[in-house]
């Protein structure tokens, strides 16, 4: 999984598995999701994401399980 926030275009993307896209969809105003050939969802792009997001610059991860 890739997570990357762009400053420039204030837009956050998060990739769970890098392969090609197939399809993509607008799944609420400004949140893009893209599809695999299987219908998977395999990333999304959320726009004016310092609006939508808290602190979108920083970016955490964490595991469980």
């Amino acid at each position: 999984m890739k997570v990357t926030y762009d400053s420039h275009t204030d837009t956050l993307t998060v990739i769970l598995k890098d392969v090609q896209v197939v399809e993509s969809d607008e799944g609420k105003a400004g949140v893009s999701l893209d599809y695999d050939e299987a219908g998977n969802l395999i990333s999304l792009e959320i726009l004016d994401a310092s609006k939508r997001v808290s602190d979108a610059p920083k970016i955490e991860f964490q595991a469980t399980g």
